[in-house]
């Protein structure tokens, strides 16, 4: 993808605003060096992921707040719209922001479906966009496009060092059970692939119509089938119910494991029920480094209530547009070395420093948890420096 290095839209002067020789006509730069940057957020600001939209923004802005909140000395205007997590609506809410309101960077979503609609809309644009949670494979796989970045991760990411986990561990022949849906048949791909990789077998794979919460009967076959563990993909209201049910069948024998959203957010009502559970994740609430405490602190002082992995990635996907802006001078237009100095930036992440890969996705530690006495402790390293593969991606 070629992208201009001549006047921004913003910036152009038409002839006859021109009088004559002797007016001063300032240069690109400092035309649009005095306007302010537009930073549009596609996240969700109602329904079910509205706390997970609102983690993103607060974690972003708190970043910024740190630095003296601006872009490469500039300031900033914020333009919100609410995804309401409808893939349908994708590309029509991204256009909001990209065409409505020619935005110079665009940060979200949460949603996948979401996702992929907003990244057939930015690759066309060549608008600078930030995946600030979408775990979608494709959009940075085959869909992959210079301008778009990611600071989350991706499914196959998170549940991939389970499998060589769960072998180690000497579970080597484990039930699979996600909801039928991308994100679920994403991450239980990477978990098997590495467990058959290592040396294990996977018993069967159960898919769940999604949103369907109704596990009672495959929960009884699990117990019939006797296998060592039993590796699970869901989250929010669905990971609750899952985690409960399968301590009310009985299962508590059979290991529990998962990506770290089984217990992510919902820890605290699962109870009892979620004791033992192992997961992994790019990130643990209970990593004892300076940077983390340090986020954390600051975030409960600023909102009032405990940060979480969104916030997290809200507040790295400042850091990586902040790295960029400095490197330009806040040059918007500079879009080729804007690109440049955001692959190369060295992220000091509240989850451990991390870098980009070549298709812009997170090369970071993924951390084994298990739940102890109610809390997410970290056991340690599941795998370290851990890229997506980005199969399909021509970057």
């Amino acid at each position: 993808m070629n992208f201009a290095k001549g006047m921004s839209r913003r910036s152009v002067l038409t002839a006859g605003a021109v009088a004559g020789a002797s007016v001063f006509v300032p240069t690109r730069f400092a035309i649009g060096n005095t306007a302010k940057v537009k930073v549009g957020f596609l996240l969700p600001y109602s329904g079910t992921y509205a706390a997970l939209g609102e983690a993103i923004t607060n974690g972003f802005k708190m970043a910024l707040a740190e630095q003296g909140g601006k872009l490469g000395g500039r300031e900033i205007q914020f333009i919100a719209v609410d995804d309401e997590s409808n893939p349908a609506k994708g590309p029509e809410n991204t256009n909001k922001l990209v065409t409505g309101e020619n935005v110079d960077f665009v940060v979200g979503p949460v949603h996948s479906g979401v996702a992929l609609g907003m990244v057939k809309v930015v690759r066309e644009s060549g608008t600078i966009t930030i995946i600030a949670n979408a775990g979608a494979g494709a959009a940075t796989g085959p869909l992959c496009a210079p301008n778009v970045f990611r600071t989350s991760f991706t499914n196959w990411q998170d549940a991939y060092p389970m499998g060589k986990v769960a072998v180690d561990r000497g579970l080597k022949n484990v039930v699979t059970m996600t909801w039928k849906y991308a994100a679920g048949e994403e991450a239980v791909g990477g978990f098997e692939a590495n467990l058959i990789k290592s040396g294990g077998k996977v018993v069967k794979q159960i898919l769940v119509p999604f949103p369907q919460e109704e596990f009672q009967a495959h929960l009884t076959e699990i117990a019939s089938l006797k296998p060592d563990g039993v590796f699970v993909f869901f989250a929010g209201s669905g990971a609750l119910k899952f985690v409960k049910d399968y301590a009310a069948a009985g299962l508590k024998s059979i290991p529990l494991m998962g990506s770290g959203f089984l217990t992510d957010g919902v820890l605290k009502d699962q109870g009892a029920a979620a004791e033992g559970v192992l997961t992994t994740l790019h990130y643990a609430d209970a990593l004892d480094t300076v940077e983390n405490r340090s986020f954390r602190a600051a975030y409960k002082r600023a909102f009032a209530k405990e940060a979480d992995v969104y916030a997290v990635q809200g507040y790295d996907s400042a850091q990586l547009l902040m790295d960029g802006m400095s490197a330009v001078k806040g040059d918007t237009g500079a879009k080729d070395a804007l690109i440049a100095a955001m692959e190369k930036t060295v992220i000091k992440s509240p989850r451990g420093t991390f870098t980009l890969s070549k298709a812009h996705n997170p090369v970071q530690d993924i951390y084994l948890r298990q739940v102890k006495n109610g809390q997410e402790v970290v056991l340690g390293v599941a795998e370290k420096a851990l890229a997506d593969p980005a199969t399909g991606c021509k970057l």
